[in-house]
C-alpha cells in the first residue's frame, strides 16, 4: 500500500530564508528577534508535499531544484513545525537526513501572505488526515459487529394484517354525499321514486274572478269603420248585467254611467 501512494504538492513558495538559530534555553518559545534576520544563512524555494498521511517541507535550490533540507511532519501543530512568539512570518522546523539525524532551523517569508498560505496548507492536510482516520475507524468497528440475518428461512412465512379492507360479506361501503355546511346526507333508497305533491283543484272564487272576454264574431257585413265606431263609443250601463252580486265590474259600470254626457267644446286647434 505504501508503494501505491503518490506524492502531491500542497504549496510552493519561490522565496524563503533559512536561519541558524541558537538553542532554546527556556520553555517560553522561540523569538525571531534573536536571529540575524538581515543576514539569512541560505535562500531558496520551499515546497510542501504530502505522501499518504505524512507531509514534507522541502527546501530546494531556485535554479537547479537540488534538495537542501527536508522536514517530515507527522502532525500539526507539533514539534516538527512551531511558530515564533513575536511574528507570524517566521517558523522553526525540524529537518532530518537519511541517517536519522535531526536539527532545528528557522525559516521566514518576506511576504506575510506567503506565510499564511504555508500555514493553511499544513492545516488542511492534517484536517483531511483526521477525517480519514475517523472514517476508517468507524468502518473497522462496523466490520467487527455481528451482522443481522434478516432473510427468510426455508418454509418461513409472514402474515400481514391490513385494516380498512372490504370483505365479501359486508361489501364496499356506500359513499355518503356531503351537503353544504359540512352535513352529510344519506342517499335516496334504491329503486324509489320521488312523490310529486298533488296540484290543488281550482276554487270557486278563482273561477268566479276569472273573466273570459266574449268572442269576437267575424262578419262580412261589419266594416273597419264600424269597429272603430264601437271602440269610440262609451260603455253604457245597459250593457252591464243587472245582477250586482254576480257582476264583478259593476262598480266601474255605475261610475261610467253616472257621468253626464258633456257637449264637445270648440277649440282653436285645427283637426286633421
Amino acid at each position: 500500500a505504501a508503494e501505491l501512494e503518490y506524492e502531491s504538492v500542497l504549496c510552493v513558495k519561490p522565496d524563503v530564508n533559512v536561519y541558524r538559530i541558537p538553542p532554546r534555553t527556556s520553555n517560553r518559545g522561540y523569538r525571531a528577534s534573536d536571529w540575524k534576520l538581515d543576514h539569512p544563512d541560505w535562500t531558496g524555494r520551499l515546497r510542501v508535499t504530502s505522501k499518504g498521511k505524512t507531509a514534507y517541507i522541502k527546501l530546494e535550490d531556485k535554479v537547479s531544484g537540488e534538495l537542501f533540507a527536508q522536514a517530515p511532519i507527522d502532525q500539526y501543530p507539533g514539534i516538527a513545525v512551531e511558530t515564533v512568539t513575536d511574528s507570524s512570518r517566521y517558523f522553526v522546523i525540524r529537518i532530518q537526513d537519511g541517517t536519522g539525524r535531526s536539527a532545528f532551523i528557522g525559516i521566514g517569508f518576506t511576504d506575510r501572505g506567503d506565510a499564511f498560505d504555508f500555514n493553511v496548507s499544513l492545516q488542511d492536510h492534517f484536517k483531511w488526515v483526521k477525517q480519514e482516520t475517523e472514517i476508517s475507524k468507524e468502518s473497522q468497528e462496523a466490520d467487527t459487529r455481528p451482522k443481522l440475518d434478516l432473510g427468510f428461512k426455508e418454509g418461513q412465512t409472514i402474515k400481514l394484517n391490513i385494516g380498512n379492507m372490504t370483505t365479501k360479506k359486508g361489501g364496499a361501503a356506500k359513499p355518503r354525499v356531503s351537503g353544504s355546511g359540512g352535513l352529510s346526507l344519506l342517499p335516496p333508497p334504491p329503486g324509489g321514486k320521488i312523490a310529486v305533491p298533488p296540484i290543488p283543484p281550482p276554487s270557486s272564487t278563482a273561477i268566479a274572478n276569472h273573466v273570459t272576454p266574449p268572442p269576437v264574431l267575424k262578419s262580412s257585413n261589419v266594416s273597419s269603420a264600424d269597429i272603430l265606431l264601437d271602440l269610440d263609443a262609451p260603455a253604457s250601463a245597459s250593457k252591464a248585467p243587472a245582477s250586482a252580486t254576480t257582476d264583478l265590474w259593476g262598480d266601474f259600470s255605475t261610475a261610467s254611467s253616472a257621468v253626464p254626457n258633456q257637449a264637445p267644446q270648440q277649440s282653436n286647434w285645427v283637426q286633421f
